[in-house]
């Protein structure tokens, strides 16, 4: 009989244990995965979607890490475009705003509010009406997820904030959270949220230096974070690289945060699972592991045995754990609180850490048991006759 053959034969002795023992860490694995995969999925759009647009510099306020809290005046951006080496300059006003439904219910939607000029518009698609022109007043764009899930089209008239919007466009973005999102003229939102004259950040595009970008891109960032106002004092913005902005976001850090703080307590009650799971399959066959030794097994194969039995256990709870985060996750971004912030799937690098967690959760959880197994006398067999 062949040595894997075997420990999968002592796997199948006490089928309902091993299944539990699987499911119970398939549970923590997957909450691990899809948690490390909402946040990978979150991060990954952000960052692609600045990537496509050629956006080079974020410019937000000075140690604003939210940038809902930013306020930065509008006149700035007419100093910034100015600067030597700037291409385009697109400000915005991005909110949470309340949007009522038909029912009468309420739900929070991210609003943001465009410009006309908004480099935005060269990259999403109008799947019908029109988009958003300048002098527009009580109109608005909704992301196709928004449409979608409130039954609003072109025409329609939807409540933001208590008033009145009519519906001139519906849109799709390579941008999850642009899809679940409604766009107002930028004056329209300022109105709204009292803060008139005013952006939550704006993006650059720079004119680089065949020979050395990063150095352009570097020369015009400290150059908008050596600015002044209209008084002389500094304007006190924060322009940051695009990958240097991402890693700041407060919200990212939080989902992070929370992700691994899941992976570690998971990672705890999986060993504990698999340590007890181990610890009574060893008690149970002391018997035979003495014969075993007696018959000339040297401790190391003993070792290997119990390993493998946890790993194998490991393994068929990471591949069910990846297979129930990843229908987790397409399930939850189905749910209307949620609907258009994330989506669904698990990137393949989240699903091979998660295997990896599970390997070690079988490694931590057997190696007592198994240095435990090794240490038995051929003399235990006959005890236990």
């Amino acid at each position: 009989m062949y040595f894997v053959t075997f420990v999968l034969k002592n796997l199948t002795r006490r089928p309902v244990r091993t299944a539990l023992t699987v499911i119970g860490l398939a549970v923590s694995v997957g909450s691990m995965i899809a948690l490390l995969g909402i946040s990978e999925n979150v991060e990954h759009s952000i960052t692609d979607s600045l990537a496509r647009r050629g956006v080079d510099l974020v410019v937000t306020s000075a140690g604003k890490t939210d940038q809902l809290a930013s306020e930065i005046d509008e006149k700035l951006i007419d100093q910034v475009r100015q600067i030597p080496g700037v291409k385009e300059v697109s400000p915005a006003m991005v909110e949470l705003i309340e949007i009522t439904r038909d029912s009468g219910t309420s739900i929070n939607v991210l609003v943001q509010g465009w410009p006309a000029d908004n480099f935005v518009y060269e990259d999403i698609k109008i799947l019908s009406g029109r988009r958003l022109l300048a002098g527009d007043h009580g109109k608005a764009m909704l992301g196709l997820t928004l449409s979608e899930s409130m039954g609003k089209g072109v025409g329609d008239k939807v409540t933001i904030q208590g008033e009145p919007f009519e519906v001139v466009g519906v849109y799709q973005s390579f941008v999850v959270f642009e899809n679940g999102s409604a766009a107002l003229p930028l004056d329209e939102v300022q109105r709204m949220m009292a803060r008139p004259g005013k952006v939550t950040g704006f993006s650059m595009r720079v004119e680089k230096s065949h020979n050395d970008p990063n150095s352009s891109v570097e020369a015009i960032r400290q150059q908008v974070n050596a600015l002044t106002d209209s008084t002389g004092k500094p304007a006190k913005l924060s322009a940051q690289t695009t990958q240097s902005y991402v890693d700041s976001v407060s919200q990212l850090k939080v989902v992070r945060a929370m992700a691994w703080m899941v992976s570690v307590i998971g990672m705890l009650i999986g060993v504990i699972s698999m340590l007890n799971t181990m610890v009574m399959s060893v008690l149970e066959r002391t018997q035979e592991i003495g014969i075993l030794r007696a018959i000339g097994w040297p401790r190391r194969r003993v070792v290997k045995m119990i390993l493998g039995e946890s790993v194998i256990l490991a393994l068929s709870a990471a591949v069910l754990g990846t297979i129930g985060a990843f229908a987790a996750t397409y399930v939850l971004a189905l749910f209307p609180k949620v609907n258009g912030f994330i989506e669904g799937g698990v990137p393949l690098k989240v699903a091979m850490e998660g295997t990896a967690f599970a390997v070690l959760i079988g490694l931590f959880g057997g190696s007592y048991p198994a240095f435990r197994a090794a240490r038995l006398l051929p003399t235990e067999a006959i005890r236990h006759v």
